[in-house]
C-alpha cells in the first residue's frame, strides 16, 4: 500500500510515519508537510535514505501540491494542522486557513483522483468543555461547541470530512483523539514545556489555578489505533481514541513530572489563565474497543517517564527548537523570556 501522510514532519505525524514502517515494512510513504515552526525535519532523519519513504515540501492549501503528493497513493492519513489553542487565540486567521480550507483542498483532491480511503486525525476539543467534577464523557454522538479559534477550525473539518462521505461517497473515517504525549512533542505543550524547562534548571508556568482536567494518551497507542480504523472501520464513522487514566489536572501533571525528575514544587510558577481555557476533557471510547478491539497499552506514569527519558537524552532536538521564533512566542504569551 501506497499512503500519503499529511503533516507528517509534526509530532504525532512523525510519530505514525516510525510506526507504521515498523510495522507495515513493505508500504511505502508520502510525506506532505509544509515544515511550519512544528514540522521538524530532524524527526524523521533516520529514515531519510529510505527507499520506501518520500518526502514532499508544500502547502495542503495548495491544489498542485495536494495532487502531485497524492497522486497514486492508496489511502491518506491527515494530520496536518495548526494545533495550539495559545497561538489560536493570538493568530486566528492561520487556523481557518490551514485547518478548515487545507482539509477542503485534500478531500477535493482525493475525490478528484478516487482515493481508496481516507482518514482525518480531529481532536477532543471540537466537544468544547465539560464541568469540573462531573462524571460526564463525550461518545461519537455528542453534539459539537468548540470554545477556541482551535477548536472551531478542527470542527469544520470534521463536519468537511462528513459531507464529502455523505454527498460525494468518499471512503472516509475520522478520530478524535484525547491529548497526547511522547517524543518529537513540540515544546509549547504542557508536558513538553515543563519537562524541557526543568531541564534547563527553569521554572513551570501553569496557567492559575491549575484545576482543569485533561486526558494523556501515549502516541503509539494512538497510532495503533489509526492503524486499526484503517484496517476494520466502518466507513462514514467517527471514533474516540482516549487513555484508560485516572483523571488528573493540569497541576497534578507538573507535580507528576516533578516527582519522576526528583525535583520541588517549588518550581511551579502560576500565570494568568489564558481566555476561555476549557475545564475538563472526557472521551468515552467504548465504540472503538468494542468494534475494533482497541484499548491503550502505555499507562500514565509509563508515558510520563518514557516522555521525561527521551527529552532527556535529546537535548539538541528541543535546544534548537526553543531558540529563534519560539522565544518571540514564548515573550508574547508568558511575558517573560525563556
Amino acid at each position: 500500500m501506497r499512503l500519503l501522510v499529511t503533516g507528517g514532519s509534526g509530532f504525532i505525524g512523525s510519530n505514525f510515519i516510525h510506526y507504521w514502517m515498523d510495522v507495515h515494512p513493505d508500504d511505502s510513504l508520502v510525506n506532505l508537510d509544509k515544515l511550519t515552526y512544528a514540522g521538524n525535519p530532524a524527526n524523521l532523519r533516520d529514515i531519510e535514505g529510505s527507499e520506501n519513504y518520500q518526502f514532499i515540501h508544500g502547502d495542503i492549501c495548495d491544489e498542485k501540491i495536494a495532487e502531485q503528493a497524492m497522486r497514486g497513493c492508496d489511502a491518506v492519513v491527515h494530520f496536518a494542522a495548526e494545533s495550539h489553542v495559545d497561538r489560536s487565540i493570538l493568530s486566528p486567521h492561520d487556523f481557518v486557513r490551514t485547518n478548515v480550507l487545507g482539509t477542503h483542498v485534500l478531500l477535493e483532491t482525493a475525490r478528484k483522483l478516487k482515493i481508496g480511503r481516507f482518514h482525518h486525525v480531529s481532536t477532543d476539543e471540537v466537544f468544547g468543555s465539560l464541568p469540573l467534577g462531573s462524571r460526564e464523557h463525550w461518545t461519537e454522538n455528542t453534539a459539537y461547541n468548540p470554545r477556541s479559534p482551535y477548536a472551531a477550525s478542527k470542527a469544520g473539518a470534521d463536519h468537511l470530512v462528513r459531507a464529502y462521505h455523505t454527498t460525494y461517497g468518499l471512503a472516509a473515517t475520522i478520530s478524535n483523539c484525547a491529548n497526547n504525549v511522547g517524543p518529537y512533542m513540540f515544546p509549547e505543550k504542557l508536558i513538553p514545556l515543563a519537562i524541557t524547562n526543568l531541564l534547563e534548571g527553569k521554572k513551570v508556568p501553569v496557567y492559575t489555578p491549575g484545576n482543569q482536567v485533561r486526558e494523556w494518551l501515549y502516541v503509539t497507542d494512538h497510532c495503533r489505533a489509526i492503524d486499526l480504523i484503517l484496517q476494520k472501520g466502518s466507513l462514514g464513522e467517527t471514533y474516540f481514541v482516549g487513555p484508560d487514566n485516572p483523571e488528573y489536572t493540569n497541576l497534578e501533571i507538573v507535580k507528576k513530572i516533578l516527582g519522576t525528575m526528583k525535583l520541588p514544587e517549588t518550581q511551579i510558577e502560576f500565570v494568568t489563565d489564558r481566555p476561555g481555557h476549557d475545564q475538563r476533557y472526557a472521551l468515552d471510547w467504548t465504540k472503538i474497543k468494542t468494534e475494533l478491539g482497541w484499548e491503550p497499552e502505555v499507562n500514565l506514569d509509563s508515558a510520563l517517564k518514557q516522555t521525561v527519558d527521551w527529552y532527556s537524552n535529546n537535548q539538541d532536538w528541543w535546544k534548537q527548537v526553543k531558540s529563534g521564533e519560539y522565544q518571540k512566542y514564548y515573550q508574547k504569551q508568558y511575558g517573560r523570556s525563556l
